[in-house]
């Protein structure tokens, strides 16, 4: 791929040039401006909120995009993730709150005179127009010269590996086509920052999850600031540098993908990135730099690390995730910790993880993850078969709300 170079604002990374490909790799995992004190925000919302009616879409939310980052929005339906990406490209106005984009209040600032460009789920291709027709649009609208408008749809041709295709009109193209002529047209304008409406909602699995790496190679190559809005947890967990959790219009978290992952702040972001189990207990003592805790079905109590875990005494939830419990028909050696013992209820195959569902007592069901790391099994564990669970003393994480 070939775009063009920029150099983002302090605290941005750095885009390709001079023809050499980026190790995009390093670049991602070196990126990190929202730990430096004195790197600038592009983006900021300050106390914004948004009602409609007697409905509180955005409630009082804060939060700071860096340039150059892949930030994601991420929540279900009527969570705000939407209005707060509108009330950005000026489509909706703050009943409250500011927001600037390098330092300006866009209030009042229409959208086509915002430097952010939107690529929304439907892609909204001119039908009439062919591929580089349609990525010409914009920039005719600017009033560019025609020798610069040819180069920049070159430009995005290649960048979006659709050259061949140029002539081409949407019907003529594949989901995954349309969706990089989108993409292409977004960007062509070369805006500050690109926002993406559920951008690939309409491709199937398999294309989907190719478009994703697509997507963040573009962004590192392009060093320009993006914006996604999705509903999918894997989507943003995959291509983010870093997520909001939105819940109800408000932000229950935000940090990198393994962070909400791993260290959820509460129950509610546990239960909807992935897979959980969630155990009600109490903290019966802590000695450092373990705690242990009491739960039903858990005869000898659970232990964990003592990070952050509230006084003796305390009600909490233990969140467990499935890929880090292990599952046997032999018991475990005498003083394992965390033991749990049950039945199969269900199995669920698919292909490169096994899904059981275990009934502890008490008919209390739990899910445990086991990857197939090879073809050949001692005994395939099967329905009805009794089974010991374990996870290590570091696999859980203590949720107080």
């Amino acid at each position: 791929m070939s775009g063009p170079a920029q150099t983002p604002a302090k605290g941005g990374r750095p885009a390709k040039g001079n023809g050499k490909r980026l190790n995009i790799g390093a670049v991602r995992s070196s990126f990190a401006p929202w730990n430096d004190p004195a790197a600038t925000p592009l983006v900021r919302f300050q106390g914004v909120s948004k009602r409609f009616g007697d409905q509180t879409a955005v409630n009082d939310v804060s939060l700071d995009i860096y340039p150059g980052e892949f930030f994601a929005l991420l929540g279900p339906s009527g969570c705000g993730k939407t209005t707060l990406m509108r009330m950005l490209a000026g489509f909706e106005s703050p009943n409250a709150g500011t927001i600037t984009l390098a330092g300006q209040d866009l209030a009042g600032i229409p959208p086509h005179k915002r430097p952010v460009n939107m690529m929304f789920q439907s892609y909204a291709l001119f039908p009439h127009l062919t591929v580089e027709q349609n990525i010409a649009f914009g920039l005719k609208q600017e009033g560019l010269p025609k020798a610069e408008i040819a180069a920049r749809v070159v430009e995005m041709l290649e960048l979006v590996k659709l050259r061949p295709f140029a002539r081409r009109k949407p019907d003529q193209l594949s989901g995954g086509q349309k969706q990089r002529v989108a993409l292409a047209r977004a960007v062509a304008r070369k805006p500050q920052m690109l926002l993406l409406d559920e951008p690939l909602g309409a491709l199937d699995k398999k294309l989907r999850e190719e478009t994703q790496f697509e997507l963040m190679d573009l962004q590192v190559e392009l060093g320009m600031t993006f914006l996604i809005v999705t509903h999918d947890q894997e989507e943003a967990m995959v291509m983010a540098d870093r997520i909001a959790v939105m819940r109800e219009g408000e932000i229950a978290q935000i940090g990198r993908p393994e962070e909400v992952y791993e260290t959820p702040a509460n129950r509610y972001v546990a239960e909807f990135l992935g897979d959980v189990n969630l155990f009600e207990a109490k903290v019966s003592g802590i000695e450092h730099p373990m705690a242990r805790l009491a739960a039903a079905g858990a005869p000898d109590g659970f232990f964990v690390l003592d990070d952050d875990c509230p006084p003796a005494g305390t009600a909490v939830n233990l969140a467990v995730r499935p890929e880090k419990m292990r599952i046997s028909l032999e018991p475990p050696p005498v003083g394992t910790h965390n033991v749990l013992s049950g039945e199969i209820w269900d199995i669920g195959y698919t292909g490169d993880w096994t899904n059981y569902i275990v009934e502890l007592p008490g008919e209390k069901l739990i899910r445990v993850a086991k990857a197939n790391a090879s073809r050949i099994v001692e005994r395939p564990i099967g329905w009805d078969d009794k089974v010991f669970v374990t996870f290590a003393d570091d696999a859980g994480v203590v949720l107080v709300s």
